[in-house]
Formats: C-alpha cells, structure tokens, sequence
C-alpha cells in the first residue's frame, strides 16, 4: 500500500463486519463460507486468474479461514492458477506477485492454503502446435487451444485432488451478471436447497460461487475498501483493468465456461478476434515495449485468413493427403466444393520463431525480464520439425536459427532424424526434377528405410511405405485434375495407387 492510497475501512476485518454486498451483509457471506468449509473433508480449489472477481474471491476465503480457529481449519485449500506460457506479460507478472505473496503470508498465519501455477504440457503449449505441427493460429471454428492450453492442466490438477480424497469443491469467481449464458449454465448445475453445484464435466467434483449474485460494481468496492488480507492493495489490478479497459480472463474448467474471444485479459497471442483491444490499451497507456509483440500477433492473425492460404498454409494436411469440403458451416446456401489447407509451410514456421525469439532478445535487451517461448519448447518445437509429415526438416535448422539470434547454443539432442544435410536435400531435389518424382515422396520413403536400418525384423515397412505412396505428392493443380478423373471413372486415388503397385505391395 502506497502513502496515497486511502481506504474507506483501515483493514480487511472491519470491512466485513460493517459492509453489506449482493444483498447480504459480508458478514453472513464468510459465515456461510466458514459453514460449508467446516461441513466435510473434501479439499477446496481456488480458480484463480489474477482478475477481478477471483481476487475478490480469494480474499473472501482467506478471510473466513483467518476468522476460524485453528483446530477448525482442517482441509487444505489449494489456489491453482493456470499459465498458458503466452499469458498478457504484465498480467502473468502481477499474478506471480499474488501467488508468492499467499504462499509467504498463509503459513505465518496458520492458513492451510498454498497456491500453485499450472501449465500445459510441453507438447501441447501454443508454441509447439503453431510453430512445431504448423496449426494454424485459432479463429472461431478451430480454437485448438482452449482445451489443450487451458482446460486440461486445470482439470488433471483436480482430477490428482479427487483421486487423493474422493472428492473436492472447486471455487470460482463466477457471476451470473457477466452474461445470460453464464447464468444458465450457473442454474443448470445448482444442486437443489446447496450453495454448490454439479461440476460440468468433472466426476466428483463440485463448484462453489460465492459472489453469484454480485455486479461488478459491488466486487470493485469490496477489492478498494480494504487492504488486502495478506497484504498490499489491488491498485494494481485497478490500474490494469483501467489501462487495458478490458474484463479479466475467467479461469476454464470447462467447455461452458466463457473464454476470451472478446478480447479480455488472456493470451497475448490469441487471433480469436479481430483487434486485440487489451494490447492496444496497455500500449496506449504507456506499455510500449509490448508493440512488438502486439505486430506479432496482428501477423498471425493474417496469416490466418482465406485470402493468405495459399502463401502461409500447405495445401496437403498433415496425413499428407488433400482434403475437400462440401458447404460452408454458417451458410447453408453454399453448396461448392472447397479446398481445406493445411498446416503452415515449415519456411513460414522458421520465420515466425526467428522473429520471436528476436523479438524476445529485444525486449530483454530493452531492460524488461520476459520469456515469450520456453527452452523445452524449442526442443519439442526440433523434434516435431524433424519428424514433420510432410516437410521433414533435413537440415536440422533450429539450432541454426537460435544461433544466429542469440549467438549461442542450447544442448542440443543429437538426432537420427537430422542425418540428412543441405547437400543430400540440393541433391535429392535435382534427382526428382530429372526422374520426375516428388522428392518429398523419396524423403518420406528413404526415412522409413532409416527407421528400421540394422533391424533385423523388417515387418511392418511395406504397410509404412504404402502409406506413404497413398498420400497426394503433386502439385494442388495436379490432385485437383487427377480427382476430377478419378471421380468421372468412379474409382479413388487409393484404389488406383494401389492396382499400381500390387505386385510390389502382395
């Protein structure tokens, strides 16, 4: 708490014993919350995500316990917040202050309560689906990274609770003023003639909302009235919400739960909307060592649209084939058939990341402390361009590219699947123009020799080699005739590519 800051109660205590919120004296609030913690055994997890309505619940909860005695504090409570890895920096930065915060002040005062940052796991982080398998960056129709990201750390965190006590109570800030479908699915679980309600999805898992009824109105008095109960204030926070003029980001357990499609506080590289109104508003209220981050995530978002498909996206999926649909999901009117792309080229891929780790090194060198991509990544990130579907990267460049932003490198695997250099790729690429063989069939051909070379139990590589021969090697113009052939004659590529090759394949 700084000198100028003034509050209208002199702690956190009087605040609750004189101030009525949602229609009810604060009072009752912490009495009911201290009834229903005292009631059984189930441990209680905290859903928070550094915003406003989580920090109001939080405080609330650190309250009621701090006002029990000892011998009624019985259960731990667990405050779990989720990191995507591409969280808005300076809100990632503010809820480490929070955490590290609770996890000094609730010991000395006796509180069971410890809080904990969750993340996805290492193969399943933004980074390494966007720059590693090539997923395109998220829009409405495939938001990829919701479950992966958000979701499922969340959900094993609770799911390791249930196991380890049969039950447990997950307690969030949600309210049924944020929005009418909230409120229906807040009313859809309520357990009849209870204060909790049905988890959505988890098995033995139930939600706590103690601040249902609250406006957001009625959950900033309550943050600014009073200190906060382990110390410090939520001016901050205030000063955020004002800077960005953006909501918070709720904690997702499940599908229902709304995420940040409106551009709330969330992932800096979130493509979901149009304009990212959060970033623009921190930069403009003077965060201007986040404009090149905010550059970077407009560049995704176009790479995105239909019109740039062609420059960013393969025209092959990752199963190596070229897929079609029929329609158009939002007009039924639309009946022609249309090309689906694939993920990103990998020569598009290598240049993201060797933009954001420049990027990183910058805003380093700058004097501000980020990192916008994790070493572990970068190593998930190598493995999945070496192993690629359809672009194998024989050069191994990674590690070149690292080099050559950082000036220095990481340990490094050795890996098999880098033993193709530059030189093998130049030659095999004039060989394929002269034999008029997609060289990119070869690779795929010659890494299925490479996987089973010195083996002495070679089954399995004809059904290998057959998959690959089944995939769409030529150009898009190419697949595009040779499948209007195929459809006149009434027989698939499958079936062609197979006559082809029987006596070799039987």
């Amino acid at each position: 708490m700084t000198a100028q800051e003034q509050f209208v109660f002199p702690d956190h205590l009087s605040m609750i014993q004189e101030f009525s919120l949602g229609n009810r004296p604060l009072v009752d609030l912490v009495r009911e919350i201290q009834n229903i913690y005292c009631s059984d055994d189930r441990p209680w997890i905290i859903g928070f995500s550094g915003g406003k309505d989580s920090t109001c619940v939080l405080s609330l909860i650190y309250m009621a316990l701090l006002q029990l005695p000892a011998e009624k504090r019985t259960k731990h409570v667990y405050v779990v917040s989720s990191d995507t890895l591409v969280e808005t920096p300076v809100v990632v930065d503010m809820i480490k202050r929070v955490i590290k915060l609770i996890n000094e002040a609730a010991p000395k005062e006796g509180l069971p309560i410890s809080a904990h940052s969750v993340v996805p796991k290492t193969d399943q982080t933004f980074w390494v689906n966007l720059l590693g398998r090539g997923y395109p960056a998220p829009n409405q129709t495939f938001r990829w990274c919701t479950e992966r990201m958000k979701i499922d750390p969340v959900s094993e965190f609770i799911l390791d609770k249930v196991a380890k006590f049969g039950e447990a109570v997950v307690v969030l800030g949600s309210r049924s003023q944020e929005s009418a479908s909230r409120a229906q699915v807040i009313a859809k679980h309520k357990i009849d003639g209870s204060a909790l309600s049905r988890h959505s999805s988890l098995p033995n898992a139930y939600t706590y909302m103690p601040i249902e009824s609250w406006s957001a109105d009625e959950v900033w008095m309550y943050l600014m009235s009073a200190p906060c109960p382990w110390g410090g204030s939520n001016q901050e926070l205030l000063e955020l919400y004002k800077g960005s003029n953006q909501g918070e980001c709720p904690l997702v357990i499940d599908k229902s739960t709304p995420s940040c499609g409106n551009s709330r506080f969330g992932c800096w590289t979130c493509t979901v909307v149009t304009n990212d109104k959060a970033l623009h508003g921190l930069i403009e209220s003077g965060a201007n060592w986040m404009k090149p981050l905010l550059a970077f995530r407009n560049k995704l978002y176009m790479s995105r649209q239909p019109e740039n498909s062609e420059e960013y996206r393969n025209f092959r999926r990752r199963t190596g084939r070229v897929s079609y649909n029929s329609g158009d999901i939002s007009d039924d009117s639309v009946r022609e058939v249309r090309h689906i792309p694939g993920p990103y080229w990998l020569s598009k891929r290598q240049e993201f990341l060797r933009e954001l780790l420049t990027i990183e090194k910058g805003i380093n060198e700058s004097g501000e402390s980020i990192e916008l991509i994790t070493r572990p990544e970068l190593h998930m990130i190598r493995r999945e361009w070496l192993r690629d579907p359809n672009e194998p990267d024989w050069e191994d460049s990674l590690p070149r590219i690292y080099r050559e932003v950082y000036g220095e490198d990481l340990d490094w695997v050795e890996d098999d699947a880098g033993a193709f250099t530059r030189a093998d790729s130049e030659t095999l690429e004039r060989l394929a123009e002269k034999y008029g063989v997609p060289s990119a069939l070869v690779r795929k051909m010659l890494e299925a020799e490479l996987q089973v070379s010195g083996l002495g139990n070679r089954r399995g590589i004809l059904n290998s080699l057959e998959s690959i021969l089944q995939r769409d090697w030529e150009d898009l113009d190419a697949i595009n005739e040779r499948n209007h052939s195929f459809r006149k004659r009434g027989k698939s590529y499958v079936e062609e590519v197979k006559d082809e090759f029987s006596e070799f394949l039987n």
